[in-house]
């Protein structure tokens, strides 16, 4: 089912009601009066064989009945029908449906039903959809909404109920306003497809419970927030909370991850969300993150202050002509650092004297004006005076203002004004601080999105010993593995671990001992004590053959005394390594039920909570998300400085994660590593104790991941006319400084005949669009080749599917010093072969009737090839059918 079928449900021409009813408190009789109470212009089409009539308009006995299909159809009636009417509904060619009720029991047969008869289906148990634009009131919802530029999902009809409520009283419009239900066909990554494309929506709200395909959820997240900012609140944090909702949600931390990853913002709770509307409402996008903040007393620019640090924000740094400006104008009490305090008896004038002055600096990113109810400025009047010098002020509708008036009674007027004038405003000073902050961290995640990674430096993986040895073991039924068993999987990958020898008993750890040299250490091998502290299991800095003996009879007996149950499966006998000024860190990957395999980054220490012990990340990782990881447990209080002397190295920090992400992805059969602790010292990080599980893995390895990795098994080995070797490999985020080269090394002409317009110059955001894909719904090829010793594209060529994975359009372009290679028709088959295999229908693109070697190209290949003298453009089709064109 696609999602030209959402056209019918978000866009319908033509309704039908099955159920209509004109009985007062029905649900057929409520969806007439909201349908009809604001004024939809197309049909709308009752059906119930018991009136002539509902609502004053013409019903129709049965589906059969009506004069022709409507493009969305409403059930309003008893959920045991509803398998036969969605029938009924598809037999007609009505193409979407929404489900107000039905059983849980008959969700499968539901589902079957509507894929069958083509059918898209909202709900069921939806609250219904409003579209304000279009005139559609498809709800049960008697609260009116204004068109607007927001677009809401969510999963909840309490809480869509709720935020009508609080859009009405705030006068807040919104483009579609849709309450999923149940979602067992729409879910929220169709509306992200669709809402990343409507021209009336500028930013997307959703209220989240659950996810049914997390993949499928972040491709479309990160493709639609790379155009429109996207607030979630995601409720479910604890797992009382998840048992309420009934739904399998994994850890709170991996939404956080994946919606940091996808370039969203997340807020904590409905407060947020309503001060995350009005900011999204009225302000505009952020230049940086220093702001300045003008009060008209100390406690409120305090609070603001403090909430604005414990937010690790940035406070602004006054120029010193600005002050010398402001010390002019100002009595001498005012404070005039940052925040800015212009007294208690401050008046309208002053307010609208200082701001003035500060709209002439460039000092700052965003502005917070705060007002305390003042006999000396009464509230309204303020409210008026700011909003009229910002309006006069040539730089007052470019820079980014918040306006916090407090009180209740007396502010309300000039809330409304500021509202109304389109400027962000709230009722407490830690309020707009929040507000604030939302766009600073989204302005964050976006440029995460968007920033070039560096390759990694001496990354070396031996990808096949570590499949033979983990198959080795699983063969064996070894299914938990310590550092001893571990080190040469690790070792395949670059990670280093502390050589471990087995000892049986106090006699073996000695005889170890003797040989490795003192001093040593000893560890407790269980299976049944996950955590060695609870038996003090491990002894450090042993220095003689008297007390390893002792420390190994000491931990045996101790295990033997609380745990009697316990299985002692020997003695881990290690040197001791350099630990003077070390850092312990802990290494984690942990397999969530949602989002798979997840990498978690803390301290070393006793029991970890990863909600709150631990940052975290989705792999695959690059040197970038890497180090962002690192920076947010560093920012989080999850890693802390221990040496001023010995500071954590950062990049090394980097490439192990790599190293562990690149393990993970490569090896779907490790279902958990621990790596604790991970010795941290300057350059040296060594693994002193590890733990691996395996569990059998049948299937497509990337398939269990949220994101998908870098699909290595496509690269391949050409030899191009002029006797060169050729890599055709898919691209790299890596890859931008490649292309830049590669584009500047391509004649005006080539560029305009790809590009239908003349390029000057291609920013980093254009060349990370084009290097930063999800392999999910496009595919790049680039034909790379070694140029004085390094690296260099010589040909490009990409196709972008639709969402519904249908058709991709495509394109080729190849550096035009590399014409007459055989090149272009190497890329074009390629990218053919790939779309075939990926289930594409049809590959499609334009062209200039000027372009004659790309026409050419296309004929070879078995495209159609349509001349549009109109258009002064050429259409390129070829239909795909699991055969490669001659």
């Amino acid at each position: 089912m696609s999602q030209r079928s959402l056209e019918s449900l978000l866009r319908p021409k033509s309704i039908a009601v099955i159920g209509a009813s004109n009985k007062v408190g029905r649900n057929g009789h409520l969806m007439m009066q909201n349908l009809l109470k604001v004024g939809f212009s197309g049909p709308i089409m009752p059906v119930t064989p018991r009136y002539q009539a509902v609502c004053g308009v013409l019903a129709y006995a049965d589906i059969e009945s009506l004069p022709f299909a409507p493009d969305l159809a409403i059930l309003c009636v008893n959920a045991q029908r509803n398998l036969e009417i969605i029938a009924s509904l598809g037999d007609k060619g009505c193409r979407a449906a929404i489900v107000l009720s039905s059983p849980n029991a008959q969700s499968a047969e539901l589902k079957a039903c509507a894929q069958q008869h083509n059918v898209r289906l909202l709900g069921p148990n939806s609250l219904g959809l409003l579209a304000p634009w279009q005139k559609i009131n498809a709800s049960f919802s008697p609260v009116p909404i204004i068109p607007g530029k927001l677009a809401f999902i969510s999963q909840s009809a309490a809480v869509s109920n709720t935020i009508l409520d609080w859009a009405q009283q705030r006068e807040i419009g919104f483009s579609l306003f849709i309450a999923l239900g149940d979602s067992l066909d729409i879910d929220v990554d169709d509306l992200l497809d669709f809402l990343a494309r409507d021209s009336k929506t500028s930013a997307i709200l959703i209220y989240l419970e659950h996810l049914h395909d997390a993949r499928r959820f972040l491709s479309a997240a990160r493709s639609a927030s790379r155009n429109k900012p996207i607030l979630v609140i995601k409720s479910g944090r604890s797992p009382r909370a998840q048992q309420l909702l009934n739904s399998v949600q994994g850890l709170d931390v991996a939404y956080d991850a994946a919606i940091q990853r996808a370039g969203l913002l997340r807020v904590q709770d409905t407060h947020e969300l309503f001060s995350a509307v009005e900011t999204l409402s009225h302000m505009h996008p952020l230049r940086g993150e220093k702001i300045l903040i003008v009060s008209n007393g100390a406690a409120p620019a305090a609070m603001s202050v403090d909430e604005l640090l414990r937010r690790n924000g940035k406070l602004a740094t006054l120029d010193e002509d600005t002050l010398t400006a402001l010390r002019s104008k100002m009595p001498d009490d005012v404070y005039l650092q940052n925040p800015i305090d212009l007294r208690d008896d401050a008046t309208p004038a002053r307010y609208q004297s200082a701001i003035n002055t500060l709209l002439d600096s460039h000092s700052y990113d965003a502005v917070l004006i705060i007002h305390a109810p003042s006999a000396a400025a009464p509230a309204t009047t303020t409210a008026e005076i700011v909003i009229q010098t910002l309006k006069q002020h040539p730089r007052g509708k470019r820079i980014s203002v918040l306006t916090n008036w407090s009180g209740e009674y007396s502010s309300q007027e000039a809330r409304r004004l500021f509202s109304e004038a389109g400027i962000p405003t709230y009722r407490t000073p830690e309020g707009a601080v929040t507000a604030f902050m939302h766009m600073v961290e989204y302005r964050r995640n976006q440029r995460q999105l968007m920033e070039t990674p560096a390759l990694p430096t001496d990354l070396t993986a031996n990808t096949t010993q570590a499949h033979d040895l983990i198959q080795q073991a699983l063969k064996e039924e070894i299914y938990h593995l310590d550092t001893h068993e571990v080190r040469s999987i690790l070792s395949s990958y670059g990670l280093q671990t502390l050589p471990t020898w087995i000892a049986n008993d106090s006699t073996e750890a000695v005889h170890i001992a003797e040989q490795v040299g003192y001093p040593v250490a000893l560890k407790l091998r269980s299976p049944d004590i996950p955590h060695k502290s609870d038996v003090q299991g491990v002894m450090l800095y042993l220095r003689n053959a008297a007390e390893v003996e002792q420390a190994a009879n000491a931990i045996i007996d101790r295990v033997k005394h609380s745990f009697p149950q316990a299985r002692i499966h020997g003695l881990l006998v290690q040197s001791m390594a350099n630990r003077a000024g070390a850092q312990e860190l802990r290494v984690l990957v942990e397999q969530d039920p949602v989002f798979g395999p997840l990498i978690m980054l803390g301290e070393g220490g006793g029991a970890w909570n990863p909600d709150h012990d631990a940052a975290v990340a989705l792999p695959p990782l690059n040197m970038t998300l890497a180090r962002y990881l690192i920076m947010q447990a560093i920012k989080g209080g999850k890693i802390r400085s221990r040496s001023p002397l010995q500071p954590l190295n950062i990049d090394g920090l980097s490439q192990l994660l790599v190293q562990v992400s690149d393990l993970i992805v490569d090896c779907p059969e490790i279902s958990r590593l621990d790596i604790h602790p991970v010795l941290a010292s300057a350059e040296d990080f060594t693994l002193l104790d590890v733990s691996l599980q395996l569990t059998p893995f049948s299937g497509l390895a990337e398939n269990r991941l949220a994101i998908r990795p870098y699909p290595q098994h496509l690269e391949e080995q050409v030899i191009l006319r002029n006797g060169v070797t050729c890599l055709l490999r898919p691209i790299l985020p890596e890859d931008e400084p490649l292309l830049q080269q590669f584009i500047q090394k391509v004649t005006k002409e080539d560029l305009y005949y790809r590009y239908f317009s003349e390029i000057n110059e291609f920013t980093h955001e254009d060349l990370a669009k084009m290097t930063q894909i999800d392999y999910d719904r496009e595919m790049a090829f680039v034909a790379v080749i070694q140029e004085q010793g390094k690296d260099a594209i010589i040909g490009v060529t990409r196709a972008l599917s639709d969402p519904d994975n249908l058709e991709g359009e495509f394109a080729v372009l190849v550096r035009s010093d590399s014409n007459g290679l055989g090149l272009g028709k190497t890329l074009l088959g390629k990218l053919i072969a790939y779309s075939t295999q990926h289930g594409l229908e049809r590959l499609v693109g334009i062209t200039m009737p000027n372009n004659q070697g790309m026409i050419g190209l296309a004929k070879k290949l078995g495209f159609q090839v349509d001349l549009q003298i109109e258009d002064g453009i050429v259409n390129l089709r070829l239909p795909l059918n699991n055969s490669l064109p001659a």
